[in-house]
């Protein structure tokens, strides 16, 4: 993904990137592919009338917050210190803004 290219690393845990990555669905929402895999597995379970998908993304997405506030936020304020402060002061992380945040 460009985004994290420009940011001089990937997606991947064992080449995080250098530098904090606002840009794009970023500046919305901290989690955006985790939002958009909740999303999928909604459609999913109306498509195919399926509960038990739903039950699975309820659990993914438990799963995924706990991560989240255990340990992930911990990692990025201890890596990119102010910086994702402030990101995390002025984006949420499951309901996107309306506008993006622009850092200043």
């Amino acid at each position: 993904m460009v985004l994290f290219n420009n940011a001089q690393g990937t997606l991947a845990p064992w080449n995080p990137p250098k530098k904090l990555v606002v840009k794009g669905p970023y500046c919305y929402v901290r989690n955006p592919m985790i939002i958009s895999i909740l999303i999928i597995l909604a459609a999913e379970s109306l498509l195919l009338s399926a509960v038990q998908i739903i039950w699975w993304a309820v659990i993914f997405f438990i799963i995924n917050n706990i991560h989240f506030y255990v340990f992930e936020e911990k990692q990025l304020e201890q890596r990119f210190k102010e910086s994702y402060l402030l990101y995390k002061k002025n984006v949420p992380m499951w309901i996107p803004r309306l506008t993006p945040w622009k850092n200043k």
